[in-house]
């Protein structure tokens, strides 16, 4: 068995700006074929996700419109980091806008790679513990976003049942609950 090796990058195009992400055309190598393929390259801004857990143990979940499924879903608080901005400091904004929800209690579960086929990105996934409502919502001009609790034990329950399948979401709710399907 063969181990694979990095692609050498040839050269690089910029494509069009598309705010959300930045794609980018590279002449990569295949280093076993020597055959030369362009590739589409995402550069995408880092992502945060925040698991948020009252002190009644229940999920602070949002509901939004969703473009590219056209429906309705049920996430957690979500966002992008801004330019220069740390991912925790990303975390405590985006729960605070979108939720109204806060809380001096943080941990950094992990980064996943959102999709490493075609993306630059990472999302931070972050336990958010004991939070509690203190503000109003603070939403940008396109979003508009509904606030709910579910307790824990009910939010495993219909990620089970195929309810909840925002993938970004279930990733970090895996750093915290029992998702076993058995």
């Amino acid at each position: 068995m063969t181990t694979p090796r990095p692609w050498p990058r040839l050269s690089s195009r910029p494509g069009t700006d598309h705010h959300l992400f930045q794609p980018r055309w590279d002449l990569m190598e295949n280093p076993r074929t020597g055959e030369h393929l362009e590739r589409l390259i995402c550069e995408t801004p880092e992502w945060v996700d925040v698991v948020a857990i009252t002190p009644e143990r229940e999920l602070v979940m949002v509901q939004q419109y969703r473009f590219g499924r056209d429906r309705i879903t049920t996430e957690i608080p979500a966002g992008l980091v801004d330019p220069g901005e740390d991912p925790r400091d990303a975390a405590l904004r985006e729960l605070r806008e979108e939720t109204g929800y806060t809380t001096d209690r943080w941990t950094l579960l992990g980064v996943v790679e959102p999709n490493p086929a075609y993306q630059t990105n990472l999302c931070h996934h972050f336990l958010a513990e004991d939070v509690r409502l203190t503000h109003s919502q603070d939403l940008d001009p396109g979003e508009d976003i509904g606030v709910l609790t579910l307790p824990l034990q009910e939010v495993g329950d219909r990620i089970k049942s195929g309810e909840f399948v925002h993938a970004m979401m279930i990733t970090a709710l895996s750093r915290v609950l029992d998702l076993r399907t058995t």
